[in-house]
């Protein structure tokens, strides 16, 4: 597909969107909130628990789609959301900010946090973790049942203590909020592919922007802007190289200025419209034609996605998944990428299928199951070699088989 194709899709199809603008949702986002939090019930009913603690500001917001602040209160306990299984969903708050959740029919009650953070408390953060503490132990006696199990995600042990404290049994929360978020409904598809929108709108920014001396920070910016712009978020990371700083991967970008006949490989990690993310990665040679070793790279990366889309089908286990994914040459295999295929929707998320060089050291079963939507991945450099290729591809795993929601047209005249 020619660039002037793609820029005419997106044209038509990236529009200002907004989590809170009802007007503009291209579905019911209440819908969505009715769906989100059902899931994550089932899944605490599943493990007998009768509270869910979430501070994790992604799960938060999958709970309750109420943002303040997400990136800013991640690094704090600061913000958090409280849910019964049969009772009501508490959003405990920065500060007292109740118009930021007016209209969500999900939350119930809206209170300030107590603040026990050191930042936020000092050296009175024993006697605020005491209270905010009282309060999760009342909620849980109102509404639990007698079941005094709460499922939290991530805490400090300070407050993880004083809930001990109040006679709570606390159990591992993140399961919850991982296998919860894992299905999406058909409504979510539909936000996940406006996200794509934006994003793919931001890739092609880049590839026009894309010359001989623009800095790699410079070629990024490009994509944020595009994604802020069009009602998209933030982007969870800054992996974009170029030339010999591609090789090994993960070296985030720089002021280095890209050089004509350079590789450029990034990974998009963009948290786009309604919060969702889209994790696509392509790679482009800058200025002229790719010489022979850039284009065997390329075919090899590319080669790896689509044979490892190929395998993909619902009610495989992950290690069947990884067991018949593409064999990766042993030249590549030191460089390969730390895992095959990934779940993604609010954030990367579960599942993580690994390599099966790697599956029984560090890698787990589970299934493959319709309404999950993966990000396959690949990482094509030789141990010592100049340059590598990054390539990512996101799907939806249907009934039939799998559908792409990126779009972006791979650089056919590479293979």
């Amino acid at each position: 597909m020619p660039l002037a194709s793609v820029q005419e899709i997106k044209a038509g199809r990236a529009i200002q969107h907004g989590a809170m603008e009802f007007s503009t949702a291209p579905v019911d986002l209440d819908t969505v909130r009715r769906y989100r939090l059902q899931r994550l019930r089932t899944k605490m009913g599943e493990l007998d628990v009768s509270g869910l603690l979430l501070f994790n500001q992604i799960n938060t917001r999958y709970a309750v789609d109420a943002t303040n602040m997400q990136i800013w209160c991640s690094h704090y306990e600061t913000r958090c959301v409280f849910v019964a299984l049969d009772g009501p969903v508490v959003l405990f708050d920065y500060a007292n900010h109740p118009y930021l959740s007016e209209g969500i029919p999900t939350i119930d009650e809206y209170r300030v946090l107590p603040a026990f953070s050191f930042f936020g408390a000092g050296e009175r953060c024993h006697d605020f973790v005491k209270e905010f503490a009282a309060q999760i132990e009342g909620l849980m006696k109102n509404h639990g049942g007698g079941n005094r199990r709460l499922a939290i995600d991530i805490l400090s042990h300070t407050a993880c203590d004083a809930l001990r404290e109040t006679g709570l049994e606390l159990v591992e929360g993140e399961q919850i909020a991982e296998t919860a978020r894992a299905i999406k409904s058909k409504e979510e598809l539909v936000l996940m592919q406006a996200s794509m929108d934006v994003c793919e709108a931001g890739v092609l920014s880049m590839h026009e922007a894309l010359e001989p001396g623009i800095t790699e920070n410079g070629l990024w910016a490009k994509l944020h802007e595009t994604n802020i712009r069009l009602g998209g978020e933030w982007i969870e990371t800054r992996l974009l190289s170029s030339g010999p700083r591609t090789n090994p991967w993960f070296r985030e970008c720089s002021m280095r200025q890209i050089e004509k006949g350079d590789m450029v490989s990034f990974d998009t990690d963009l948290i786009g419209p309604y919060g969702y993310c889209s994790d696509m990665s392509r790679a482009w040679v800058c200025g002229e034609k790719p010489n022979n070793e850039q284009r065997r790279l390329y075919t090899k990366a590319f080669e790896q996605i689509e044979h490892n889309i190929s395998v993909l089908k619902a009610g495989m286990t992950f290690r069947e998944v990884s067991e018949k994914c593409w064999p990766i040459p042993d030249e590549f295999l030191a460089n390969r990428y730390t895992t095959l295929i990934h779940g993604v929707g609010l954030a990367d998320e579960y599942p993580n299928i690994i390599h099966c060089e790697d599956f029984d050291d560090k890698g787990y079963d589970g299934l493959i199951e319709v309404g999950m939507t993966l990000c396959v991945e690949s990482v094509i450099g030789s141990e010592g070699g100049r340059e590598c290729v990054k390539l990512e591809e996101q799907i939806i795993m249907t009934e039939t088989g799998v559908e792409r929601q990126s779009s972006y047209p791979f650089a056919m005249e590479m293979l």
